[in-house]
C-alpha cells in the first residue's frame, strides 16, 4: 500500500491523522496520506515567511528555469501521473492525460510570464508642479499566498495557483481537496527537486477547521479559492484585509443558432455536456437551441449520449465514469427526479448505480428547477428552444451565475450581439463553454466569482505596484 507524506516547509512529513484515498469507481483503497494539523501548518507559514525576501529577489531567469523544469518533469512522468489522477478522481484516463498535459503547459506559460513581470515609466509633467518629475513603476510580490483547490481538476487547478505564485516571486501554501490529494503530492515531489527556496511551496491536505486558517490568518496576503459559491462567499467574509480571488463555477449556457453547423455542434456539445460526468465548473449545462434545429439537436444529443462508453476510469476507451462520491451522485439523482415531478421530460438517462449517474438529458424545464437554476456538477443537461438571438441571450442571462457561454453561430451579427450582451466572463465562439486555454483570463461575474485566473491575470493579483518619483 502506497503512503504519501505531505509537503511542509520544504520537507516531507507525517501527522497522526491518517487520510485514506479511495477510487470513487470501485471504492478500492489507492493510498494513504495524512492531514496537516495546526502545528504543521504553522511551521509551513513560518518557513514561507522566512523565504519571502529570497523569493522576491529570485532573478527572472531562475524562475523561468525552475518553472520550465517542472513542466518538463510533468511531461516525462505523464502516464504515471495521469494514472494516479484517474484513480483518485475517477476521471477517465483520456481526460486525466489531457489534464497532465495542460498542467505542463501552465507551468511553461508561467515560465514565460516570469520574464514579463510588468513595469512602466511615466512622465509627471502633465501639470506645472510636475515639471522635471518622472515616475518609475515596478511591481513587487504581494507576499504569502493561500491556495485552495477542488477535486475536479486536482492537478491543473492547483497548478493555476502554484505556477503564477512562483512566477510572481510569492511563497504559497496549497490545500488540495481531501478526496484527491495525491496528484498535488506527486507534484510536490517534483517541486522539491528544484532550486526553489525550501518553504516556498507547501502542499497540505487539511480538514476544514485547520484549513480555514488559510482564510483567517493575517499572515497570508492573498487567498485564491476554487470551489462552491456558498463556501467561497463565506470565506470572503472571513478573509479580513487580504486580497481574495474566487472561482466559483456556474451553470453555463450554450446558444445554438439557426446558422450553426449541426454535426460539428453536436460533436463538441456531447463533450461539453458529459466529460468527467459534468463535474466541471464550465460544464455545458443549459442548451438554448433555435427552434428550427431543436428536434434534430435533441435527437442527436440523445443518440450520442447513449453511445458513450462507461466503466473503469483507468481503461483507455472509457468516456464517462463515476462521480466523485455517492453523496453527490444521490444529490444529482434527486434533482433529476424532482425536475421530472415538476414537469420536465426525460429524454435519456436519469438512473444511478452507486457513484455512477447515467448521462441525462431533460427538456421542458423551468428556471425554478434545480437542474436549470443551480450548478448540477453532474452529467445532466437541459435543452430548450428559442426563436430569436435576443431571446436566447435573455434566457442564458436568466441565472445568478455568469462564468462562460458557448455560442454556435456563423453570423457575425449574432456573435457580436452575444459578446456585447451576455453577462459572463467569457464567450466561446463555435465551441462549448467547457473550453479553457490556460493563458487566457478565466473567471466569472455574479455568483460565479471575483477576479480572474489564467497565469498572467493571476499574477496581477499576486503583485503590487510601487512608484518611484524623481
Amino acid at each position: 500500500m502506497l503512503n504519501y507524506k505531505i509537503y511542509s516547509a520544504g520537507g516531507f512529513v507525517e501527522s497522526a491523522a491518517v487520510l485514506e484515498v479511495r477510487n470513487p469507481f470501485d471504492h478500492s483503497l489507492i493510498a494513504t496520506t495524512c492531514l496537516a494539523d495546526e502545528v504543521i501548518l504553522n511551521k509551513a507559514i513560518i518557513a514561507a515567511q522566512a523565504v519571502r525576501q529570497e523569493m522576491a529577489v529570485l532573478p527572472s531567469y531562475k524562475r523561468f528555469e525552475i518553472l520550465r523544469y517542472i513542466s518538463d518533469q510533468l511531461k516525462v512522468n505523464r502516464q504515471r501521473l495521469a494514472e494516479v489522477l484517474a484513480a483518485e478522481s475517477a476521471k477517465p484516463l483520456r481526460y486525466a492525460l489531457a489534464e497532465i498535459d495542460r498542467s505542463a503547459q501552465t507551468f511553461l506559460i508561467a515560465a514565460e510570464e516570469a520574464k514579463r513581470v510588468p513595469k512602466e515609466y511615466m512622465s509627471l509633467d502633465w501639470t506645472p508642479n510636475g515639471t522635471g518629475k518622472e515616475g518609475i513603476v515596478k511591481y513587487f510580490p504581494i507576499g504569502l499566498v493561500a491556495g485552495i483547490a477542488p477535486f475536479n481538476f486536482p492537478m491543473n487547478l492547483a497548478v493555476h495557483k502554484i505556477a503564477p505564485a512562483i512566477a510572481s516571486g510569492c511563497p504559497i501554501i496549497l490545500k488540495p481537496a481531501s478526496s484527491t490529494p495525491l496528484s498535488t503530492l506527486e507534484l510536490a515531489k517534483i517541486i522539491d527537486t528544484t532550486e526553489l527556496p525550501k518553504g516556498a511551496v507547501s502542499v497540505l491536505p487539511m480538514d476544514r477547521k485547520t484549513g480555514n486558517q488559510l482564510v483567517t490568518d493575517e499572515r497570508f496576503a492573498l487567498l485564491s479559492f476554487t470551489g462552491s459559491p456558498v463556501v467561497g462567499w463565506e470565506m470572503k467574509k472571513q478573509a479580513g484585509r487580504k486580497k481574495v480571488v474566487l472561482e466559483l463555477g456556474g451553470n453555463a449556457g450554450v446558444i445554438v443558432a439557426a446558422s450553426a453547423d449541426l454535426e460539428k455542434t453536436l460533436q463538441k456539445s456531447i463533450m461539453g455536456a458529459f466529460s468527467y460526468s459534468g463535474q466541471i465548473c464550465i460544464h455545458a449545462q443549459r442548451f438554448f437551441v433555435h427552434e428550427s434545429l431543436f428536434k434534430a439537436f435533441v435527437e442527436g444529443m440523445k443518440a450520442a449520449a447513449e453511445k458513450l462508453r462507461s466503466g473503469n476510469p483507468l481503461l483507455a476507451d472509457t468516456e464517462i465514469s463515476s462521480m466523485i462520491d455517492e453523496e453527490n451522485a444521490k444529490r444529482v439523482e434527486s434533482w433529476i427526479h424532482e425536475a421530472v415531478e415538476q414537469g420536465a421530460r426525460l429524454i435519456c438517462g436519469g438512473k444511478r448505480q452507486a457513484t455512477f449517474v447515467e448521462p441525462t438529458i431533460l427538456v421542458n424545464t423551468k428556471d425554478s428547477m434545480k437542474v436549470y437554476a443551480e450548478e448540477v456538477f453532474g452529467p445532466v443537461i437541459t435543452i430548450e428552444p428559442y426563436n430569436s438571438i435576443e431571446e436566447a441571450v435573455k434566457l442564458a442571462n436568466n441565472t445568478r451565475f455568469g462564468l462562460q457561454c458557448g455560442v454556435f453561430t456563423n453570423l457575425v451579427s449574432e456573435l457580436d450581439y452575444c459578446f456585447m450582451h451576455l453577462e459572463v466572463g467569457g464567450v466561446i465562439h463555435n465551441d462549448v463553454p467547457t473550453i479553457r486555454f490556460d493563458q487566457m483570463p478565466y473567471g466569472g461575474i455574479k455568483d460565479s466569482g471575483l477576479g480572474r485566473e489564467g497565469v498572467r491575470y493571476a499574477m496581477h493579483d499576486m503583485l503590487e505596484p510601487r512608484i518611484l518619483v524623481k
